[in-house]
C-alpha cells in the first residue's frame, strides 16, 4: 500500500520530529548532538531557511523549523545524509540511523507556532535532573531564549516568536516567554487553550518574516547573473572551462539549487560536463562564495528581492 503524501505549503512553518531506529541511539554522546547542531547551522544557511527552536534528546529530535519556501524534504534529506554519513563512519555501522521518514506538521496559526515553541522547550522534563530545569538543558534552544546560554553557532532565529510577543526588548522578552513557556509545561497544550491563545493574538503584531520565491526560472536567473558578472557576454559562455568561468559556473549551481528549487541532475542539464557528484561540491562552494562579503553575496541579495523573477 503506497504510503501517504507529505503535506506541504511553500510558505508554512513546521514543528519536525524525527526519530532513530529502536534498537540504538540516534546521539551516542554530546559530541554526536554538537555534530548536528552544526549540520542545522550549514544547511539553514546554505538554503536559507530559519531555525525557531530545536530540542535533541538522546533517540529522537524536536525542530520548529521555517524553511522560507524550501522545500523540508530535500532540506531534511541533506542533513540526515550528512549526519548519517558521520554516524556511521563513527561507530564502524552501515545501514539506516532514522527511523522511516520524519514526521512533520504544519503550523498554520500563531498559536500554534507559540505552544509547538513551548512543547520543544519543555520536552527536556523526560530527562532525569531536568524537570523543572528544562531551561538548562545544554542542547535545548531554550537557554538562548532566556538569555542565559550563548548561540556560539548563530544558530537560532528568535525575531518571529518575539514578534508573538510583541518586542524585541530581549529582557522583557525572556521573562514572558519564561511565564507561558512554564504555564504550557504545567497545564498541556488543549484545543480550547490554543483557541484562545490566537484570539488574544489576531491584528496585534505584524510579522518580520519573510518567504522566499523559489521557483526562479533558470533561464532568467542564468541571464541575470551573467549579465552581472559577465557583461551579458552570453549563456552560451557557461559551456566553457577555465578559471576565468569557475566562479561563475560555480555561483549560478548554487543558485539554481537555492532559488529555482532544482534538483542535482536538473543543474547539471543547465550546466554541462558535469556529474552529478560535482553538482553537489560546486553548489557547496557557492555557497562559500554568497558567505562573503563580495559581488556574489551582493548579487544573490538581489535575487532574493526579486531580481530575475
Amino acid at each position: 500500500m503506497p504510503r501517504k503524501g507529505r503535506v506541504k505549503h511553500s510558505e508554512s512553518i513546521y514543528h519536525i520530529i524525527s526519530r532513530s531506529v529502536s534498537e540504538f541511539l540516534l546521539f551516542r554522546d554530546n559530541t554526536d548532538k554538537e555534530y548536528y547542531l552544526e549540520l542545522l547551522k550549514r544547511y539553514t544557511g546554505k538554503f536559507q531557511c530559519s531555525l525557531y527552536a530545536y530540542c535533541l534528546m538522546d533517540n529522537h529530535l524536536h525542530l520548529h523549523l521555517d524553511p522560507r519556501g524550501y522545500d523540508i524534504s530535500k532540506f531534511m534529506h541533506c542533513t540526515h545524509v550528512a549526519y548519517v554519513r558521520y554516524y556511521n563512519k563513527k561507530y564502524g555501522r552501515h545501514g539506516p540511523v532514522f527511523q522511516e521518514r520524519f514526521e512533520s506538521r504544519i503550523l498554520d496559526t500563531d498559536a500554534y507556532n507559540l505552544t509547538v515553541s513551548a512543547y520543544i522547550h519543555n520536552n527536556a522534563k523526560d530527562l532525569e535532573g531536568y524537570r523543572g530545569k528544562e531551561h538548562l538543558y545544554p542542547y535545548s534552544s531554550y537557554g538562548i531564549y532566556l538569555g542565559i546560554r550563548k548561540d556560539p553557532l548563530h544558530l537560532v532565529d528568535k525575531s518571529f516568536i518575539m514578534d508573538l510577543f510583541h518586542t524585541r526588548e530581549e529582557k522583557r522578552f525572556s521573562e514572558r516567554y519564561r511565564d507561558f513557556a512554564s504555564h504550557q509545561n504545567e497545564t498541556g497544550i488543549g484545543r480550547k487553550k490554543t483557541e484562545d491563545l490566537s484570539k488574544a493574538l489576531e491584528n496585534e503584531y505584524i510579522s518580520g518574516r519573510q518567504v522566499i520565491l523559489r521557483e526562479k526560472l533558470p533561464s532568467r536567473v542564468i541571464a541575470y547573473i551573467t549579465d552581472r558578472l559577465l557583461g551579458g557576454k552570453g549563456e552560451e559562455l557557461i559551456i566553457q572551462s577555465g578559471r576565468r568561468l569557475s566562479k561563475y559556473r560555480t555561483f549560478c549551481a548554487y543558485v539554481m539549487r537555492v532559488l529555482c528549487g532544482m534538483r542535482y541532475k536538473e543543474i547539471c542539464q543547465h550546466l554541462y560536463n558535469i556529474t552529478v557528484s560535482g553538482c553537489s561540491a560546486l553548489c557547496s562552494r557557492g555557497f562559500e562564495l554568497v558567505c562573503g562579503k563580495g559581488e556574489y553575496r551582493r548579487i544573490f541579495e538581489e535575487l532574493l528581492a526579486g531580481k530575475a523573477a
